[in-house]
């Protein structure tokens, strides 16, 4: 199948077609983030924000449900991404490489909500058709429609019985297709992880949902009981396993709740708290009263870690190469109630002397493997060879941040990826190259009380499917030497 040309056909009359605000807004968003690299977490709240006040200029309305459906589009369609370019490659003729990517966007949205939403598929159908009229001209329209309709033909299940090899003739094949991962992210997935095919069908099925919004209260400033008696009974539940932890229902916005709008609480998944709190309850003999926080951008543990010092009269110094995410940081711990202090340095560079520091925290860059759940574009954007670019720079992060530690002092080496390359072999190199000084493991695992399968120890990995957080990753290192 071919796309039609754009010329309209003699005497048909010309129909001006129907902008749908919702569906124009998604596939903006989804153009920023295959044209520019955008995630759509950043551009879609800005998008929204235009939307309502342009419908409110229009005399017109762009509702919350309007959003939430924006929303479902935009995520829903990066999420199953995979997925869905199997099932289109099916109903045209040609390779999608050599489809307009506008193009594969439109189609890209018609399948999602032909096979991942419950909108009837005549009404999926046209509204794309509409939208592809819309920003895309009547020709590619009528190619839009033809393919949708084939599209249209079998449910998701049927599709998958056709485009995903069997399990048994290519298992890591079959779930990239069956849970739209790339192959390389399912084997590595896989790795980590362990055991059988039902912990990575679990695993995988875990990044494609959408998750919660948590929130974490700042400690000394507020508590999760006060944000909770503070909004509607029934909108907050508590976190699972961080004492600081909320969780807003369904739909909730951490922009309408006051305590986040006022500094007393942010937006924090509960893995990322878990990881700093256990970092601050590690067991210390001699002082404690300088923390690190050696790659401190956008700020959200360093809040959470300068609360925590605060109480026990510690300074946290932040530091982050980057000048806009040290603003960023400063805005986190702005009204902290303890002494803090942002700094712009590079951590494999250090501006501070050897063991200046009770306690350091470095959460190194990495692929982000896991929080594939709120940047689902992550997946398709890395490649299996940024794991190895980021060795470097990891090894290097935790060598400094042992030096920046003094003897009997306590590093947190934090990762959001589950990958063995950036966890365990970067933590085992370190504590083996002798390029670094003297450290021994500490276990973490006491450190998280009450949170269940933790593993052997002494690092913990935590994982979406089992613990409802991002996969992060937590070893602790005492210095020695």
């Amino acid at each position: 199948m071919t796309e039609a040309p754009t010329r309209r056909p003699q005497g048909r009359p010309h129909r001006r077609p129907q902008r749908d605000p919702v569906r124009i807004l998604a596939f903006e968003a989804l153009r920023a983030v295959q044209e520019r690299d955008a995630y759509a977490n950043l551009v879609l709240p800005g998008l929204l924000r235009a939307a309502a006040a342009d419908a409110v200029k229009k005399g017109r309305t762009f509702d919350r449900r309007d959003a939430a459906l924006a929303t479902e589009l935009v995520y829903g369609t990066l999420r199953r991404q995979g997925t869905y370019d199997a099932v289109i490659a099916a109903c045209v003729d040609r390779p999608l490489r050599e489809v307009d990517p506008p193009v594969l966007d439109v189609l890209a949205l018609g399948a999602h909500q032909l096979l991942g939403t419950r909108i009837p598929p005549h009404a999926a159908v046209s509204a794309s058709v509409e939208l592809a009229r819309a920003v895309l001209g009547d020709g590619r329209a009528r190619f839009v429609n033809a393919v949708l309709r084939k599209v249209a033909a079998h449910d998701l299940d049927g599709w998958l019985e056709q485009v995903a090899p069997p399990y048994d003739e290519d298992p890591e094949d079959h779930l990239a297709v069956v849970h739209s991962h790339p192959r390389w992210v399912v084997a590595a997935l896989w790795d980590a992880l362990g055991g059988g095919r039902a912990g990575i069908e679990d695993l995988l099925a875990a990044d494609n949902e959408r998750p919660e919004v948590t929130l974490v209260a700042r400690p000394g400033r507020s508590t999760p009981e006060q944000i909770a008696a503070s909004l509607p009974a029934g909108s907050t539940e508590p976190g699972r396993w961080s004492p600081y932890a909320l969780r807003l229902a369904e739909g909730g916005d951490p922009a309408a709740v006051e305590a986040v709008r006022d500094g007393l609480a942010g937006v924090q998944d509960e893995g990322s708290q878990l990881v700093a709190a256990a970092l601050a309850a590690a067991p210390l003999e001699g002082p404690d009263a300088r923390w690190l926080d050696g790659c401190a951008g956008p700020g959200g543990k360093a809040a959470l870690l300068a609360a925590l010092a605060a109480r026990r009269g510690a300074l946290l110094v932040a530091a982050e190469k980057q000048p806009h995410r040290a603003r960023l940081v400063s805005r986190a711990l702005a009204g902290n109630p303890g002494p803090y202090q942002v700094v712009v340095a590079d951590g494999t560079r250090p501006v501070w002397a050897p063991g200046s520091f009770d306690r350091v925290l470095v959460d190194v860059p990495c692929t982000g493997l896991g929080a594939l759940r709120r940047r689902p574009e992550a997946r398709w954007r890395r490649r299996a060879e940024d794991v190895a670019g980021f060795g470097g720079l990891q090894r290097d992060l935790l060598a400094q941040a042992l030096r920046a530690v003094r003897v009997g002092g306590v590093v947190g080496y934090v990762t959001c990826s589950p990958h063995l390359a950036e966890t365990r072999a970067v933590v085992d190199d370190t504590l083996r190259g002798g390029h670094a000084p003297a450290a021994e493991p500490v276990d973490a695992r006491p450190l998280l009380p009450g949170v269940p399968a933790l593993g052997d120890g002494p690092d913990i990995q935590l994982w979406p499917h089992v613990h409802g957080t991002d996969a992060m990753y937590l070893a602790l290192l005492r210095r020695t030497g």
